[in-house]
């Protein structure tokens, strides 16, 4: 099926500075056609325009799809499926985010005690809904006091991430007077009430300039103390204080694998006039230290030092140096620790296994007391209180919505089921296989595949790869209702779990980033080819899926290996690679990919950067660039300077294997955007997938088959 489409005019506009940039980096000389278009919508009117037009481009070719209008009513009530955000307990209350069906955001509630049943009663403390008809104001943080009498949180408008800080009366509903702009972050309430650490950036227009303030409540935001300033753009600081208010924490984060920490007297720093004095714990050691509790003079410190899979240690902070540490959860070569909770005489430790969670019980002194049964092979997330000792826990699997159960005793720990969603399909007919195979240099690549059971592998099946690999985040198995007109069509959503990521601890992690960044891409393609090899699908019925660094995935895949794939979600990516430092507050991520200033890091990104690497006389895929125009992260000019030199360069029928381009002007980075523009991009994107890999009729007719598809 081939739709003709709305010609753009690629020209230059007559402004001579709109004109192409000639320049020479570490010696090789770059023309930049589009750098004109490197300018926000409200900067300039030719950026606005252009963009228009591409917009108008986009929609005559996604909305006369046949199969749109079939996908929209498919999704549309799994998009609108309730959902409950695993609950926090505070005193006597448990604090919960939730969204019925129908609301734009999640609204925050409240109830008194731990019962199901008490769900029916319990009370909306805020409700973004109520004040934004247009659900562009989302609830981003919220944190309550020991008791649960005190709420601090934060709100955002259209994606932009700049946090307002607001504190709230959880019995009387009345706000504080204090609010605090700047990007907030909550850092920690005093035991007593009277106050909390926080940072926020100082010009909210500089995304390097963050602070760590201490602020009374009551008291003019501008008087707060100051503990800590960020004096480089790669370092973010951050804090946090103990339990009992006794001990302050400091700290630099260096990238998603290093930070330096301290820790100091907080209430001798409080009752004096000058700066903190702090005792290191760890200074430019290339590992995370992350503080989950204290004990006294004692603090329990989660860390990846001399650990790839991550241990917890008990640090005497009396005797901090690192020969004191006492090692309670040693590192295990078979299995990554997540995380740790401190609970009432015990800990949990949350490992994950080939991707998959497990939940194990130590106490203090770090003796195993067994596990925490699971439904399944899935994702699973713990809610616990130190002064309690009963939990929440959140499942989920690609064939599991999430639910929430209630454990009433953790040395007995059985799981009872709390809250689940009703979903309007049956999940029987689904099958989850993981298999791993080999990579480019041998190393064993785990995929999951999400199929009809009936599904077999004769070759023609069309299939969605969807990669990330970056920044330490695990691509662990989660419910995902997008996908299921397309798995109910006949098609097989395939997840890689790619070096880069978290799955395999710190060295998978570093495995995939600066000078290695090419294995995270060698392993996306093992995985295609895979998938091809193994006759689940072809190069022509196979299409590639990624988000922000998942973006940048995608945008190397169409470039490298073009010949390999049928078509490319490429979302709010990052694609100028020897620029992308220069906006925004990417220079936060210099530690994970490099910098095209340093000249060896250069050649690096020189390799891959995908705007710089598209060849004239190429045929690439299909390809639909998505950005926000709001977006606090990634500029938007990466998809635009990308869709116009693709479009350009294009050996391919632009009407068969168009490069689409849509940016949302309400929107962020993706997240808090409304319900009805969710649904809207998940609709453009799938309809995308199904035309170019040829299920698009077949689904529109409402046909199912097993049979191979036609295009």
């Amino acid at each position: 099926m081939l739709i003709p489409l709305l010609l753009i005019a690629l020209a230059v506009p007559p402004d001579a500075s709109l004109a192409p940039v000639t320049e020479i980096l570490h010696g090789e000389t770059f023309v930049d056609e589009n750098r004109w278009l490197e300018g926000l919508e409200s900067e300039s009117p030719a950026v606005r325009d252009w963009t228009s037009l591409q917009l108008e481009r986009t929609r005559a070719a996604l909305d006369v799809l046949p199969c749109r209008d079939r996908i929209a009513d498919t999704l549309e009530p799994l998009m609108k499926l309730p959902s409950i955000g695993t609950p926090v307990m505070a005193g006597p209350f448990l604090f919960y985010s939730e969204r019925s069906g129908n609301q734009n955001q999640p609204v925050l509630k409240l109830q008194k005690g731990t019962e199901a049943s008490s769900r029916s009663t319990a009370r909306t403390l805020f409700d973004p809904n109520a004040m934004d008809v247009k659900g562009l104001l989302s609830l981003d943080w919220w944190t309550p006091t020991l008791d649960g009498t005190l709420l601090a949180f934060g709100t955002s408008k259209s994606g932009s991430e700049m946090s307002e800080l607001r504190v709230l009366d959880t019995q009387s509903g009345a706000m504080k007077p204090d609010v605090i702009t700047g990007k907030v972050n909550f850092e920690g309430w005093t035991p007593s009430k009277d106050g909390f650490l926080y940072s926020a950036l100082r010009n909210p227009k500089d995304p390097y300039s963050r602070e760590i303030r201490f602020h009374i409540l009551g008291s003019d935001p501008a008087t707060d103390r100051l503990l800590m300033k960020q004096t480089n753009p790669t370092e973010i600081p951050f804090g946090g204080m103990s339990r009992d208010g006794r001990w302050l924490i400091l700290g630099l984060s260096r990238g998603w694998q290093a930070n330096d920490l301290s820790v100091g007297d907080f209430q001798a720093w409080r009752a004096g006039t000058s700066d903190p004095v702090m005792t290191p714990i760890a200074t430019g050691l290339p590992a995370r230290f992350s503080p989950i509790g204290f004990d006294g003079s004692h603090m329990y410190l989660y860390t990846t030092f001399q650990a790839s899979n991550a241990r917890l240690v008990r640090v005497d902070l009396h005797n901090p140096a690192q020969a004191n540490w006492k090692d309670l959860i040693p590192e295990r070569r078979d299995e990554v620790l997540e995380s740790v909770e401190l609970v009432k005489g015990g800990m949990i430790g949350s490992y994950t296994r080939h991707v998959c969670s497990r939940l194990e019980r130590f106490d203090r002194d770090g003796q195993s007391q067994g596990d925490i049964p699971l439904p399944g092979l899935g994702t699973a997330g713990l809610s616990t209180d130190e002064d309690h000792s009963d939990a929440f826990l959140s499942y989920t699997s690609y064939d599991s919505p999430r639910s929430i159960m209630y454990i009433a005793s953790l040395p007995e720990p059985k799981p009872v089921s709390w809250w689940e969603p009703k979903v309007p399909v049956d999940l029987t007919q689904l099958t989850v296989e993981q298999v791993r195979v080999a990579s480019k240099d041998g190393t064993m690549v785990p995929i999951f595949m999400v199929r009809r059971k009936d599904l077999k592998p004769h070759g023609d099946n069309p299939c969605v790869l969807y990669g990330y690999g970056g920044f330490n985040a695990s691509m662990s198995p989660s419910f995902n209702p997008t996908i299921i007109p397309w798995v109910e069509a006949g098609g097989i959503y395939a997840v890689a779990n790619l070096r880069g990521g978290g799955e395999y601890g710190e060295a998978w992690h570093e495995a995939g980033m600066l000078d290695r960044k090419q294995n995270v891409f060698d392993d996306f393609y093992a995985c295609a080819e895979w998938l091809i090899a193994n006759k689940w699908t072809q190069s022509s019925q196979l299409a590639v899926m990624g988000g922000s660094n998942g973006g940048l995935l995608t945008g190397v895949a169409i470039t490298q290996r073009p010949e390999l794939f049928a078509a490319a979600i490429c979302g709010v990516p990052l694609l100028d690679m020897l620029r992308y430092q220069q906006f925004l507050l990417a220079k936060y991520w210099v530690p994970e990919y490099g910098s095209s200033e340093k000249p060896e890091q250069f050649q690096w990104l020189r390799a891959y950067s995908p705007y710089h690497n598209i060849k004239k006389n190429t045929k690439y895929p299909a390809v639909l660039l998505t950005a926000g125009e709001n977006d606090s992260r990634v500029h938007p000019l990466h998809a635009r300077k990308m869709t116009a030199r693709l479009q350009a360069t294009n050996a391919s029928d632009p009407n068969a294997n168009p490069v689409l381009l849509w940016v949302d002007r309400d929107s962020g980075h993706g997240q808090g955007k409304p319900l009805a523009l969710r649904i809207r991009d998940q609709v453009d994107q799938w309809s995308f997938l199904m035309w170019r890999t040829g299920l698009c009729n077949r689904f529109a007719q409402g046909s199912t088959s097993e049979s191979a598809p036609a295009r």
